[in-house]
């Protein structure tokens, strides 16, 4: 960490004691000048955020390439050698999606390759499309309280498996269609909610020309918030298949923590060749990014395990076992958190 020019007046100014060195024996804060440069400030930020001396790196060194070490070694009392769990997945987490809002997707560059190869004529017809759509949708709501509409909708055996399906023009029309059935033959109060949800976001997508671009910048503002909010589900299931008077919920939560950085830190070092084989546009560098891409996925398989038995100490057998049940318990979970969190992107857009 860089040195300072040490002030003149040796009384501590945030407790007033006498400072005979660098640092106050009483509270601990450097008596250096207090007006510094901007330079400083960068660094001083940096410095305080990540511990940028050799805790840093150490701390890097070891999430990546000695499985469950720096839980063991944090936990074990040596704070001062490594960065703060907390810290560490704030920061990391910070860089991932930094690195994701600024870099290009793949997904963005397929978009532009389709709106520069689609021809005039398929953009017409689009919009003609799109027009006539918007005149049935306005004819079926204009008549939604006329049952000879919708006895005439009922008679069309197709287009009511369509409509079943959720294929609706609006709201207003699967209710006057509900309304028409039997009670025993209606949706009930869940199928409808659903339904009606996949009707809201099936309109918005036909409202709005950029509602995919929408939708997914939706669904990457909330990623962050639903990785931060599983977490504590994860260390709960290590917390309920372990020994509860030897470990700690607690222990089981830096766990959690160093393991959520290491799959952040490694996905943002994978966005970054992945990024740069996208704009090369390479056979060599795309099959190099196909094989990264296996690579990191095998590497975020075998880290688990190899983390779960080396922190915990379970026999080969047993750690084994239960690392894989409950990365199949987490895999199920993830996957339902996903789809959640896709729904309210969507509806939210």
């Amino acid at each position: 960490m860089a040195h300072h020019e040490l002030r003149n007046d040796k009384t501590c100014l945030n407790c007033f004691h006498v400072v005979e060195n660098r640092f106050c024996p009483n509270c601990g804060q450097e008596n250096t000048e207090t007006r510094k440069s901007f330079g400083h400030l960068i660094t001083h930020f940096v410095e305080d955020f990540t511990h940028y001396d050799n805790a840093f790196w150490t701390t890097i060194k070891y999430l990546l390439f000695r499985p469950a070490l720096l839980t063991k070694e944090y936990l074990s009392g040596k704070r001062q050698l490594f960065v703060p769990p907390v810290k560490l997945y704030i920061f990391v987490s910070f860089v991932t999606f930094f690195l994701l809002s600024i870099l290009p997707s793949e997904f963005d560059s397929i978009s532009e390759k389709e709106s520069v190869k689609k021809p005039t004529t398929e953009k017409k017809a689009e919009a003609d499309e799109k027009v006539k759509v918007s005149k049935n949708a306005a004819i079926i709501t204009a008549d939604q309280d006329s049952q000879q509409a919708i006895d005439s909708i009922l008679n069309k055996e197709k287009l009511n498996e369509r409509l079943d399906l959720g294929e609706y023009a609006s709201l207003a029309a699967y209710d006057s269609i509900q309304k028409s059935k039997l009670v025993e033959k209606r949706n009930g109060f869940v199928v409808s909610w659903i339904k009606k949800k996949v009707i809201e976001v099936r309109l918005k997508a036909k409202e709005k020309d950029d509602f995919l671009e929408q939708f997914k910048n939706a669904l990457f503002r909330s990623i962050p918030k639903a990785l931060f909010l599983y977490m504590p589900f994860f260390a709960l299931g290590l917390w309920i298949f372990h020994d509860k008077e030897r470990w700690y919920y607690f222990d089981h939560g830096i766990f959690t923590l160093h393991y959520f950085s290491f799959l952040l830190f490694t996905f943002s070092i994978y966005t970054l060749f992945a990024n740069l084989a996208l704009g090369l546009n390479h056979p060599v560098t795309n099959s190099i990014d196909a094989f990264l891409n296996l690579g990191l996925l095998v590497w975020w398989f075998f880290y688990f395990f190899r983390s779960h038995r080396r922190f915990y100490g379970e026999s080969r057998f047993i750690s084994r076992l239960k690392s894989l049940v409950l990365f199949i318990i987490n895999m199920v979970f993830i996957s339902i958190f996903l789809l959640v969190l896709m729904a309210i992107s969507a509806l939210s857009v």
